[in-house]
């Protein structure tokens, strides 16, 4: 049995929730069984390891009801880790201070999965400390999978090229479902929008943040790709990375997103302009990121792409990678929906089964 533990349990943990409800309702599962035992919010809490499925189809209940104690991290990190079962604790914020204590949680012995790029991404030698705790055989287990492309398999197409040797040249891709939704209407011959109204559009469908500043500025991107590069050995990060902030100059201090949008279409002659340009050497634009396995050209851009190019037939907001490797020379390309909580909460289940699929096959060679 595989007990797990969520931090966070909102959009994308509701969604894993109700994944784990249905997998532990199925018989053909019954020889994996995975069990939750804990949810956490930033109020309250609920430890119970007699959770039952049919309690779980009410689990803000759980948390938010009657049963449930004020929130305490600490305490309830310290609750899991005397359960007998192993446990994965399941990060599903986005939370700095909460990706600072995964090398609290893995000396406790606990697996992490988690979506949280904040680990990963941040100071390197957080990111150099949390994979030496989970580096040895019989030690706890870290997957993130969903930090990249959410249930896409990036990172674990990357972490097999890298295990078998294979050297990395380079690594591209459009990495936002936002930024890809963006250009994919708006840099295409005989598209007749406005970027203004194309952002406008994204907002409204709900592909942007609340302020789409924070897509337009480019961090995400570089957040995945500095995950990328430093899984594939490269020491880098987001003050490093050279990153193309899209947002025009003007705007970047306005004081709210209503602003922001009322005044962007100022600036709809500069991006009409780019995209001529794009258009008339027959290209589109593409917001993308890069990691150079050979140099120092790692980095974050607004760039051209030939019409023929798998990035410019992208549709709507998926995101694709391009993996150009000494045993690829034509690259290995993954695409697919790269966001929204469903598939970011597969990304996640995948990685619970593979601490599972490991836990039970020790468990099975110690009644040898």
């Amino acid at each position: 049995m595989l007990s797990v533990a969520i931090v966070g349990p909102g959009l994308v943990g509701g969604a894993l929730i109700e994944q784990l409800v249905a997998y532990s309702k199925s018989p053909r599962f019954s020889g994996l069984p995975i069990a939750i035992v804990g949810l956490i919010n930033s109020k309250k809490m609920a430890i119970s390891t007699s959770f039952a499925s049919a309690d779980l189809d009410s689990w803000k209940d759980k948390v938010l009801g009657s049963s449930a104690v004020p929130a305490d991290l600490t305490s309830f990190v310290d609750q899991l880790s005397a359960l007998p079962a192993p446990v994965t604790l399941v990060d599903c914020t986005s939370s700095d201070s909460v990706a600072e204590q995964y090398p609290e949680w893995l000396s406790k012995g606990l697996h992490i999965v988690t979506p949280n790029k904040k680990g990963f991404s941040n100071d390197y030698g957080l990111f150099k400390k949390i994979q030496q705790l989970s580096s040895g055989p019989e030690g706890p287990s870290v997957y993130h999978e969903a930090t990249v492309g959410a249930g896409l398999p990036v990172l674990s197409t990357l972490n097999d090229l890298v295990r078998t040797g294979d050297k990395i040249i380079k690594i591209e891709g459009i990495f936002s479902g936002t930024l890809s939704y963006l250009f994919n209407n708006f840099s295409v011959p005989g598209a007749a929008s406005s970027f203004s109204e194309c952002v406008s559009v994204a907002k409204a469908s709900g592909y942007t943040e609340p302020d789409p500043r924070d897509d337009l500025n480019g961090m995400d991107v570089a957040r995945k790709v500095t995950i990328l590069g430093r899984v594939a050995g490269l020491d880098i990060g987001t003050d490093t990375l050279p990153v193309e902030n899209i947002v025009p100059e003007a705007l970047r201090s306005v004081a709210t997103a209503d602003e922001f949008m009322s005044r962007l279409p100022e600036f709809d002659a500069h991006f009409k302009e780019l995209n001529e340009q794009a258009l008339a050497s027959g290209s589109v634009l593409r917001y993308v990121g890069m990691v150079d396995g050979q140099g120092n050209q790692s980095g974050v851009k607004l760039a051209r792409y030939a019409l023929d190019h798998p990035f410019a037939s992208l549709k709507g907001s998926d995101n694709i990678i391009a993996f150009t490797t000494e045993r690829f020379p034509n690259p290995l390309i993954i695409q697919g929906a790269g966001a929204g909580a469903a598939v970011t909460a597969f990304g996640i289940f995948s990685d619970i089964i593979k601490i599972a699929e490991r836990f039970g096959s020790r468990s099975a060679a110690a009644k040898i």
